[in-house]
């Protein structure tokens, strides 16, 4: 059952519901990366968000641009704060990705002021950013990033710039965050006043890893792991009318994922979620608020 398509933004693109997270590719050899290309068939995935970041990734998305360009919007980041570390980041991007064009080019977790203004100032990675989409090498230019300020870290960026698409976390935990809930309600108002895409990250995270304890999982956090709680995670995301859901870091997970997206029903009852947040313990996975 293919997932729902929504409009990304201004970008004219209808996007799937769900985005693949390539981080989850960050480890896997290519065989495995061709399987879970067939899975994004299956469930009518079309949008790809990776990152120069995420070990060996874009190597791993890049053979099949060389075959499905088409089919995909594809996005990636820079982590550079400087102009000529962003246009290198993209040039190197565009080689591994096999591409001569990205969809969406975003400024990787952009969250701490000194590095914010360095970004945005002169000489900085926007300004790389701007003169690739006037050369034709990228279309639309995006902010990404984690943690409690984030969400009013990207109000301030949307206020300086026109970004065409933003990313922070969102699930029942960090909702029920009185600061970061408010944060998140007004810069989310904003862009969608202004035709902005909203990407979301962490629908299933459950906490942090217990420190000493053997991870299971390749993500950075402890996540949910029982079908039933990756379906009502999920489809409370995605009851939020023009968000998107950026899947999960860890291949083994992410048929989970897919499958409560292409299944989900209505928004689960706030009873229904809050007897879910007590029985798998969620807790926040960015330190003390």
């Amino acid at each position: 059952m293919a997932i729902e398509q929504r409009p990304f933004g201004r970008t004219g693109h209808m996007s799937s519901a769900v985005i693949f997270g390539g981080a989850a590719l960050k480890a896997a050899d290519q065989a495995t990366a061709d399987r879970v290309l067939d899975l994004l068939f299956e469930y009518g995935i079309n949008h790809i968000d990776t990152a120069p970041r995420y070990g060996d990734s874009e190597l791993r998305i890049g053979p099949w641009m060389r075959r499905y360009r088409a089919d995909f919007f594809l996005a990636t980041k820079t982590a550079a704060r400087d102009a000529e570390g962003a246009r290198t980041d993209l040039m190197r991007s565009l080689e591994r990705l096999q591409t001569d064009h990205l969809d969406l080019v975003q400024l990787h977790a952009l969250s701490h002021p000194a590095e914010w203004e360095q970004a945005m100032g002169p000489g900085g990675a926007l300004e790389a950013l701007v003169a690739a989409r006037s050369q034709g090498l990228v279309r639309s230019i995006g902010v990404t990033g984690h943690g409690w300020t984030i969400a009013a870290m990207h109000k301030r960026s949307l206020e300086r710039f026109e970004f065409d698409s933003v990313l922070m976390p969102w699930n029942w935990f960090v909702a029920h965050h009185d600061q970061y809930r408010t944060d998140f309600e007004v810069t989310e108002a904003l862009c969608r006043s202004r035709g902005v895409a909203v990407q979301t990250i962490k629908s299933i995270a459950r906490g942090p890893w217990a420190a000493g304890a053997s991870r299971s999982h390749l993500t950075w956090y402890q996540p949910l792991e029982g079908e039933d709680e990756i379906r009502l995670a999920v489809a409370w995301v995605l009851a939020r009318p023009g968000i998107f859901l950026t899947s999960v870091g860890d291949v083994n997970l992410l048929p989970a994922v897919l499958r409560a997206a292409a299944d989900r029903g209505p928004r689960p009852p706030d009873a229904a979620m809050a007897a879910h947040s007590q029985r798998t313990g969620l807790s926040t996975i960015f330190g003390l608020a």
